[in-house]
């Protein structure tokens, strides 16, 4: 790696980690008067806050961390032809979303902005992550469950189109197992209380009691 490389790579990684440190779910929360961790799971992520403020924020909330994912990796490939910039970028952009330092290095699980790192590097791969959280969340309706799954066929993907094609683009497969690794890692409380049956599901609220709270 040459000394303008390694400076690059240095460059978009600690952009991309700033970038993704910016807590979105607690800013929501601090707009509406509210420590968004004190409340629901805990948590700082879309889901959360969605379950907490309610769905206009809680859709703003997921789209603002799916675009933090994708502007560095953006900026980063603008910025240089080095896949390992590439990868490099996008996962230390999960890790300023998971381990911010606004908040003593404790964030979210990383979903939403794994999948925008994802957009500009593996669409694939997010399209059918993506349609596998869907279905997975209307037949289950649990949130983690659609995650879990989505998370863990992403190398899958991968790793099967480097078959068929005989193309092995190493720092992109290793991106993806670091993706699923950090996920099922992130959910692992989601997982025990899945065993446990005390997983929460997302259930739609009667009309009755809607107009009651």
């Amino acid at each position: 790696m040459s000394v303008f490389t390694e400076v690059s790579f240095w460059i978009c990684v600690v952009l991309g980690y700033v970038i993704g440190s910016t807590p979105i779910g607690w800013i929501a929360g601090k707009l509406k008067g509210i420590d968004i961790r004190e409340h629901g799971s805990g948590n700082i992520g879309a889901t959360n806050v969605l379950r907490t403020l309610g769905k206009p924020i809680g859709y703003t909330t997921l789209a603002l961390d799916v675009i933090k994912g994708i502007i560095p990796v953006a900026i980063a490939m603008g910025f240089s032809n080095d896949g390992i910039i590439h990868v490099g970028t996008a996962i230390a952009t999960i890790l300023g979303h998971n381990f911010t330092f606004w908040l003593k290095f404790k964030g979210g699980k990383g979903i939403a902005t794994t999948a925008g790192t994802m957009l500009p590097l593996v669409p694939w791969a997010l399209l059918i992550a993506v349609s596998l959280w869907i279905i997975c969340f209307l037949v289950t309706r649990y949130v983690s469950i659609g995650s879990i799954a989505a998370a863990s066929v992403i190398p899958i993907v991968e790793f099967t189109r480097a078959i068929i094609s005989d193309r092995w683009n190493w720092p992109v497969l290793i991106y993806t197992l670091v993706l699923c690794a950090l996920a099922l890692w992130k959910h692992r409380g989601n997982i025990q209380r899945l065993r446990n049956g005390t997983e929460a599901k997302f259930t739609k609220k009667s009309k009755k009691a809607a107009a009651s709270s």
